[in-house]
């Protein structure tokens, strides 16, 4: 199954909740208490998005984080990157010469595209997206049925 570290689930949902208000400043111990995820995870999670310049911080009593640029200007996949590194499905998709099949595999080149896809659809969806309503949300997949094939 695919899915996704905690790490970068809870990352989302906190840079989520700082794309609420982008203009107020959060301490760790609050976003904790207000999101639920425990105080150690939190302070870890943002010194990484800190490192990464999605985050900015301020320290002293007035202190706490908040987004280092627009919700609007912040997609999903920058902030997987950085707690899962390169979307990729197969060993062979980001390291080459990894696999044994892979001079021979006819496989390879439909996971490039299949990766491809997801990261291309994971950079469309901005934090700006994800605090809308889910009925507003452009990937709505009842706003979409009409697009999309489930077979």
């Amino acid at each position: 199954m695919l899915r996704m570290s905690k790490m970068a689930d809870y990352s989302i949902v906190i840079m989520t909740h700082l794309a609420i208000d982008p203009s107020e400043q959060c301490t760790t111990a609050n976003l904790a208490s207000q999101i639920g995820i425990p105080l150690p995870t939190v302070s870890k999670i943002l010194k990484q998005l800190t490192r990464a310049r999605l985050l900015t911080s301020t320290r002293g009593v007035q202190g706490g984080y908040h987004l280092a640029k627009p919700p609007a200007e912040i997609s999903i996949i920058e902030i997987i990157t950085i707690f899962e590194g390169p979307i990729g499905l197969t060993s062979c998709i980001n390291m080459p010469g990894k696999c044994k099949q892979e001079s021979y595999c006819t496989t390879r080149i439909h996971w490039k595209y299949i990766n491809r896809a997801i990261y291309e659809s994971l950079s469309k969806v901005k934090l700006s997206d994800m605090v809308r309503p889910v009925k507003e949300h452009p990937a709505n997949p009842y706003l979409l049925s009409d697009q999309l094939s489930i077979n």
